[in-house]
């Protein structure tokens, strides 16, 4: 699985430019959003409507996966 967490820099510049507390802590929110983000990739299905029904006169839109 490849890493695509921030890097060293990354982190080390949060760290300097807004205090070691508040980088450390902003890096770990982006590092959690982005494994939400790839649980939530993996674990996406696709609807398909068998029977037609009155929903399509609400106009509602499903997202095809990426």
């Amino acid at each position: 699985m490849e890493n695509r967490g921030l890097s060293y820099n990354s982190r080390k510049a949060l760290m300097v430019n807004i205090g070691e507390n508040a980088g450390s802590e902003l890096a770990d929110l982006l590092s959690r959003l982005l494994n939400e983000v790839e649980e939530l990739r993996r674990t996406k299905v696709s609807i398909t409507r068998i029977v037609p029904s009155q929903v399509e006169e609400a106009k509602e839109y499903i997202e095809e996966p990426v």
